[in-house]
C-alpha cells in the first residue's frame, strides 16, 4: 500500500511544538526506521533561464555544474535510500537533463523508498518517458510553472515553451488513464507580477487530473533576475484571487498547499524558526558537488556509521533538551520553509 504522504504531512503540521517533533524523531532514529527526506539533482544544469530563479545570474551558472554517474546513484542509493521516507528527484536544478530518469526511479524502488517525486519543468519529457517512470514506480510529477497565460509563463520562464507545456500537461492525463494512483503536481510560484491572473487557472487546468496545488510566494534566491520580491499585491489578493482558488480546490478534493496571511508576514519580516534543527537532521541533499553533509563520504559511510560516528542519537537528545536556539546555515540558493496551510 503507498504511503499518503500528504496526509502524513497534514498530520505532522499539527504538531506545534518543536520538542515533540524532536522525540518523535528520536524514537525513529533508535528504531531505525525511516525518516530523511532526499532531494536529488543527478545534473546540475537548467534548459530554462527563470528569472525568479539563481539559473538566470550568469555567475551563479558558473558554479552549477556536475552530473552524478550512474555507478555513484547506485553507491549513493546504498548508503542512504534504505532510511528515506521519501525521495524527491530535482531540487535545485532541472533532472529531465539527465539520461536515465527511469533508472533512479528504479533505484528508489529497489530500497522500497515509500514516496518519489520528480520536480521538472517539463519541456524535455516525452509521452515516452513518462509512461517508463510511472512503469517503473514514480508516485508524483510536480510541475514547476509561474504564469496561467502564454505570454506570462514564457516571459517569467526564460526558453520555456508554452505549448510544450501545454502538450505535457495532454500527455500526462494519458499516463493518469493508465495509472490512476500516478500523482500530478502544479508549483506556481506567485509574484506582484502573476498573481492575479490565478482567476484564469480553471481554463487552463480545467480537465486535467490534478491532485495536488502549491502556490508559493516569491523568495529571493541567489541573485535573479527578477528583483520585485514585495509580497504586498500577493497579500491585497489573497481573500479575492487565492482563497476562492483553494476553496475550488477542496470541493474537488485537490489538495492544497497555500499561504495565509499571517505566514506572507512570517517571509516578509524574516522571522527567524526558533527550531532548526528537525529540518536539518531531516533534509538530505545530494548533488555531484555534495551529499547530505560535508564530512559525509558515501564511498566509505553507510547512514549507519556516520550516524554512530557522529554519536546522532545523543546529539538529537541535546537539542531536544537544550534551551538554546539551534541556527542551520542553509545554502542560500536553497528557500526558506514556511507553515503552508494543507487543504
Amino acid at each position: 500500500m503507498r504511503m499518503d504522504f500528504y496526509r502524513l504531512l497534514k498530520l505532522f503540521g499539527k504538531l506545534k511544538s518543536p520538542k515533540a517533533r524532536l522525540l518523535g524523531l528520536y524514537v525513529m532514529h533508535t528504531a531505525r526506521r525511516r525518516y530523511i527526506g532526499i532531494y536529488l539533482d543527478p545534473v546540475l544544469s537548467c534548459n530554462f533561464r527563470c528569472k525568479m530563479c539563481y539559473f538566470s545570474d550568469e555567475e551563479k551558472r558558473k558554479e552549477m555544474h556536475g552530473i552524478l554517474s550512474e555507478q555513484d546513484m547506485e553507491t549513493i542509493a546504498k548508503a542512504l535510500f534504505h532510511r528515506a521516507l521519501k525521495l524527491q528527484i530535482g531540487c535545485g536544478a532541472e533532472p529531465s537533463l539527465y539520461k536515465n530518469l527511469t533508472g533512479i526511479v528504479r533505484l528508489g524502488k529497489q530500497y522500497n523508498v515509500p514516496y518519489i517525486s520528480l520536480t521538472t519543468n517539463g519541456n524535455l519529457l516525452t509521452k515516452e518517458q513518462l509512461f517508463s517512470m510511472a512503469e517503473a514506480g514514480l508516485d508524483e510529477i510536480t510541475l514547476s510553472t509561474h504564469g496561467i497565460r502564454k505570454e506570462t509563463y514564457e516571459h517569467l520562464m526564460t526558453n520555456g515553451k508554452y505549448d510544450l507545456f501545454l502538450q505535457l500537461l495532454d500527455n500526462l492525463k494519458e499516463v493518469k488513464k493508465q495509472y490512476p494512483d500516478f500523482r500530478i503536481r502544479i508549483n506556481y510560484t506567485m509574484n506582484e507580477d502573476n498573481t492575479e491572473e490565478l482567476k484564469d487557472f480553471w481554463k487552463v487546468f480545467g480537465d486535467i487530473p490534478l491532485n495536488i496545488l502549491q502556490l508559493r510566494p516569491v523568495q529571493e534566491i541567489g541573485n535573479s533576475e527578477y528583483q520585485n520580491f514585495s509580497l504586498q499585491k500577493i497579500s491585497e489578493l489573497l481573500d479575492s484571487v487565492v482563497n476562492p482558488l483553494v476553496e475550488e480546490c477542496k470541493r474537488k478534493g485537490i489538495i492544497c498547499m497555500a499561504p495565509e496571511h499571517k505566514n506572507l508576514q512570517i517571509l516578509e519580516q524574516e522571522t527567524p524558526d526558533k527550531d532548526k534543527t528537525f529540518e536539518e537532521l531531516t533534509y538530505c541533499y545530494v548533488s555531484a558537488r555534495s551529499c547530505w553533509n560535508e564530512d559525509f563520504d558515501y564511498h566509505t559511510e553507510t547512514f549507519e556509521s556516520y550516524c554512530r560516528r557522529k554519536r546522532m542519537g545523543k546529539y538529537i537528545l541535546q537539542k531536544l533538551f537544550s534551551r538554546t536556539e539551534n541556527k542551520l546555515d542553509k545554502p542560500k540558493h536553497v528557500t526558506r520553509k514556511m507553515n503552508y496551510s494543507v487543504k
